[in-house]
């Protein structure tokens, strides 16, 4: 067997493109990072009975704090719970979207090998 300057298949072609690719991953590895931060210090609303009551989440769904209007204390407590899950459910989907867009804008462009 010659095969001279073969070694094992990986030519001087795809070691730059592994290079590459490692790169590419670090920059997506920092830049995950600053979104990671950047999420924590978001703040996402949610809202139920016309604003009755309002859920404030961060980015990556921790609680921050909820508002529960006056006129939402005169409905009741079984509606007012409604509303309540409704507004968490309307903060926890808008913060996901927005974690996923995000994302979604740190990894395009990539082609990483064997992704």
């Amino acid at each position: 067997m010659t095969g001279k300057g073969q070694g094992f298949g990986f030519g001087l072609g795809k070691m730059k493109e592994l290079a590459e690719a490692f790169k590419k991953a670090q920059q997506v590895q920092e830049g995950a990072k600053r979104l990671q931060e950047e999420l924590e210090q978001m703040e996402i609303q949610g809202e139920a009975g016309g604003g009755l009551i309002k859920v404030v989440v961060s980015g990556n769904q921790e609680p921050k704090r909820v508002e529960i209007s006056p006129e939402a204390l005169n409905e009741g407590a079984d509606v007012l719970s409604d509303l309540v899950t409704v507004a968490m459910k309307d903060a926890y989907n808008k913060s996901t979207a927005t974690m996923r867009e995000r994302m979604e804008d740190l990894t395009s462009g990539l082609e990483l090998p064997g992704f």
